[in-house]
């Protein structure tokens, strides 16, 4: 079984820069909002961006749920997603979903819903936006 951090080190986590004017985007590991002085800058406008306990709290429980669906990769592996269609029904393999799917997760930030995507052990670091 994996460490949660040897996971957590392959998850990248990225956000459109919420200042006017500015296309930045924000890349950091999920696994390091762990740390008590973390801070995600925009590469463009260099704006900080510091997460409050509730958001910080929010991304580790989903830094848990990586983790989780990791270690279980065994299991899932032998399962299927059955979708119900007009012929009959579709089945997905678990773990095609988990690579085709586009992973977002939503949260205030600053008073603004903000789109977080969820990138797990990318390629190759072309492979943000």
């Amino acid at each position: 079984m994996k460490s949660e951090n040897s996971i957590g080190n392959g998850v990248q986590l990225d956000f459109c820069c919420l200042s006017e004017n500015c296309s930045g985007v924000i890349k950091f590991g999920l696994a390091d909002i762990i740390e008590p002085d973390f801070q995600a800058v925009c590469p463009q406008c260099h704006r900080a961006y510091e997460f409050d306990e509730e958001l910080r709290g929010k991304l580790k429980r989903m830094l848990d749920l990586i983790v989780a669906i990791r270690n279980s990769e065994d299991i899932l592996g032998d399962s299927v997603v059955a979708v119900n269609v007009a012929g009959g029904e579709v089945r997905i393999p678990y773990a095609l979903l988990l690579t085709r799917l586009n992973t977002l997760i939503s949260l205030d930030l600053g008073g603004k819903k903000t789109d977080f995507h969820l990138w797990v052990e990318p390629s190759s670091p072309s492979t943000f936006r």
